[in-house]
């Protein structure tokens, strides 16, 4: 079986990242963005999705946070693009509720190549200590361009911000973990035209 890890690395002027992962991993990970509410959050997606990461970031954090969010989820994109290949045999598709105390979070997922991004947040809260809330939205917005997928979150119940981005990060493990799945019924790529 091919292999399924990538390495990325991205450099800019504004961030240092470096992005491993394996996509047929048991859920390890070693995360270190300067961001602890981030680094909490990537590891939960490494730990549910069963996804091995490993992420490194230095980023202009005296600044402001916005660039080291948005260019982890630009790095971390093109890493499962490049692990994906193809995208032969897999499952494509994926999907999870996950609950999280008064939280409910939808996350629905396509890695069929044609990248869009709805995000509805019922949960209204603007920061958990000094960290923007409002920067997962650049996160998952790069993600979903580098990773070339359909990615819907919906943020359905709960207004404990913590409780809200962690069901939405394990709906989005879940999900992710159904969709890279290796389906033993499909051969070639999951599409109709033949290539993703």
């Amino acid at each position: 079986m091919k292999n399924r890890t990538a390495e990325v690395a991205r450099k800019t002027r504004e961030t240092d990242i470096t992005v491993g992962l394996d996509l047929d991993g048991r859920g390890s990970f070693c995360v270190a963005t300067g961001l602890p509410f981030m680094d909490h959050m990537l590891e939960l997606l490494a730990r549910h999705s069963l996804i091995d990461l490993t992420v490194n970031a230095k980023g202009d954090l005296a600044v402001d946070y916005h660039h080291t969010v948005e260019d982890l989820g630009i790095a971390l994109g093109e890493a499962l693009d490049k692990a994906l290949g193809s995208r032969r045999g897999i499952t494509r598709y994926g999907w999870c509720y996950v609950p999280m105390d008064e939280a409910l979070s939808r996350v629905v997922v396509d890695l069929g190549g044609r990248p869009y991004l709805v995000m509805d947040m019922a949960c209204r809260k603007r920061k958990i200590l000094d960290f923007d809330l409002g920067l997962f939205k650049d996160f998952f917005g790069g993600l979903t361009v580098q990773a070339r997928m359909n990615l819907h979150i919906a943020q359905i119940l709960g207004q404990e911000a913590h409780h809200a981005y962690e069901s939405v990060f394990k709906a989005l493990a879940r999900s992710l973990r159904m969709a890279v799945a290796r389906d033993g019924r499909e051969g070639g790529v999951p599409s109709s035209k033949g290539r993703i």
